[in-house]
């Protein structure tokens, strides 16, 4: 953010008036950002998605001034260049991290519980999409997220661990996974297996099997949840938009319609008893149901207003 109050500073001196000022980030707060200008309803967020050059989504981030007309010429810009431009709000993350975020909430727990990265990721696969998480940590950098957490003064057992061993994924030819002689094939680590045992028998944690079942209502149920907190923010206007966000951007399969679609086909009602469930055994907030989800699920409605 200080890097945005330099940058931001200095173009509120040279641009000219009614020059749009766009910032490019992911996570940083774009009303914060518009206050260290004189014309804050000039500023907004188009937030690309890496590889830029691949990537078609594109987020508008509208801040509380932002003005019409800068939203309109943001959104003629994106379509413009081909981009899929969606309008959300000001929140961290916005609207895709932030669901990114309550879909990872559990991996770890996960895998000191009984679950192999492998079996986590084949899950993702079989779901349809193209990586699972881990495989996709791995292409991302692991000491991406371990320097964020740092920053943030937070920890992650594993993730942590393996950072402190330099592994940091495909760049360095181990990080969840095993990469042998520059394939970018990702291999089961046995190594990383005994980590995951080790921190599990320090922290007292009895392994055990766990269902591919399990493993959706841990990991895509929070992200569904989260993303009906998003909707009673008006973070998002609409569930289609959430839907847009995830296909273009997270490689959500498009077969299923996106998130908020396929969570209709799931049933909102079997949502909420699952989060229920493991918000009773864990006690963590991103499993405890939305007051719209569960009012959804207890008038039979749906997210995108079709039948249930």
């Amino acid at each position: 953010m200080s890097v945005k109050r330099d940058v931001f500073g200095k173009l509120d001196k040279i641009a000219k008036p009614g020059a749009i000022l766009a910032t490019n980030t992911s996570y940083l707060d774009v009303d914060e950002i518009a206050s260290f200008t004189s014309r804050p309803q000039d500023v907004v967020g188009m937030h690309f998605f890496s590889p830029a050059n691949v990537m078609k989504l594109l987020e508008i981030v509208r801040g509380k001034e932002t003005a019409p007309d800068v939203l309109a010429t943001a959104l003629t810009v994106g379509k413009k260049i081909g981009k899929v431009p969606v309008v959300v709000g000001v929140c961290h993350g916005f609207v895709g991290n932030r669901m990114l975020g309550a879909r990872g909430d559990d991996l770890e727990p996960l895998l000191l519980e009984g679950a192999a990265p492998e079996q986590i990721d084949r899950v993702f696969t079989d779901f349809g999409f193209v990586m699972g998480p881990f495989a996709m940590w791995d292409l991302a950098g692991l000491d991406i997220g371990w320097r964020n957490r740092k920053s943030l003064g937070k920890t992650a057992v594993i993730g942590d661990a393996l950072c402190e061993q330099g592994r940091f994924g495909q760049k360095t030819g181990k990080g969840m996974y095993l990469y042998e002689n520059g394939s970018r094939t990702p291999r089961p680590d046995p190594e990383v297996a005994k980590l995951i045992e080790d921190k599990a028998a320090e922290r007292g944690i009895e392994r055990r099997a766990i269902s591919d079942q399990e493993i959706i209502e841990r990991t895509l149920y929070p992200m569904v949840n989260e993303a009906a907190r998003i909707l009673e923010e008006n973070i998002a206007s609409r569930a289609s938009d959430i839907d847009i966000v995830w296909i273009n951007g997270y490689g959500f399969p498009v077969g299923k319609g996106g998130p908020m679609f396929w969570a209709d086909t799931e049933g909102l009602k079997t949502i909420v008893e699952r989060l229920d469930h493991w918000h009773a055994r864990t006690g963590k907030t991103v499993f405890e149901p939305a007051a719209l989800l569960r009012r959804l699920a207890d008038t039979g409605g749906t997210f995108c207003g079709r039948p249930a």
